[in-house]
C-alpha cells in the first residue's frame, strides 16, 4: 500500500510541473492570462505545447536509454 501511495504522490507532483502538456502547464497559462489580462494567443500556446511535448519525449527517451545502457 505504501508503494502505491508513493507512486501516486510522485506522479501527481510530476503532473504539476509547469510543462504545457501536463496539468501544471495549464495552470501556467491560466497564471499568464491573469497577469496579462487577455488570453494567450493560439500560436503561442501551440508552440509551447510542441516544445513541452518534445521535452517530455526527450526525457522519456533519456530515461529509457539510461535504463537499458546506463551507468
Amino acid at each position: 500500500v505504501q508503494l502505491v501511495a508513493l507512486l501516486s504522490v510522485g506522479i501527481g507532483i510530476l503532473n504539476l510541473l509547469p510543462i504545457p502538456p501536463l496539468d501544471g502547464g495549464h495552470l501556467l497559462f491560466y497564471g499568464v492570462e491573469a497577469v496579462i489580462r487577455r488570453p494567450v494567443s493560439e500560436r503561442m500556446m501551440e508552440m509551447a505545447y510542441r516544445a513541452g511535448l518534445l521535452l517530455v519525449l526527450c526525457f522519456m527517451g533519456f530515461v529509457f536509454w539510461n535504463d537499458l545502457f546506463g551507468c
